[in-house]
């Protein structure tokens, strides 16, 4: 069911214009307007849900379909390098519109992006008891 507040359903309804790159019954990919890369867009599905936590495994599984045919076009049609796909859930992730989506951005050699952090080696006895704590 469409959340009435929220951007990413009025851009499914068409009730706010988006530049579409693909539609189909499940999903919509469109260019992000603040693109992090030439080409960085947003897959969501037509359903509004809030984050992964919320996600049916048959959108979640539609999504990730159309991220890599996004991804895809990338490679073969803009000549990029790689493609990061980026899901955040929740506020302290990034997440700043409430409806699912995944971004799905080109990455060129020369690009300015950089990881938000620096990564070095965890300690192995943490690491081995959050495993312990996360594994079924």
């Amino acid at each position: 069911m469409p959340d009435s507040d929220c951007l990413f359903c009025k851009i499914v309804a068409g009730e706010i214009p988006a530049v579409k790159v693909h539609e189909d019954e499940m999903t919509m990919a469109f260019m992000d307007l603040n693109p992090g890369t030439r080409g960085h867009l947003l897959v969501v599905p037509r359903e509004h849900v809030a984050d992964i936590h919320a996600i049916t495994e048959t959108d979640l599984g539609a999504v990730a379909r159309t991220a890599q045919r996004m991804a895809g076009r990338i490679v073969e049609r803009l000549g990029a390098d790689g493609v990061n796909v980026i899901q955040n859930s929740g506020a302290a992730a990034w997440q700043s519109v409430l409806h699912y989506h995944v971004h799905v951005v080109p990455r060129y050699q020369d690009d300015p992006l950089r990881l938000p952090w620096t990564p070095a080696p965890g300690d192995p006895d943490e690491i081995a008891a959050v495993a312990k704590e996360l594994s079924a």
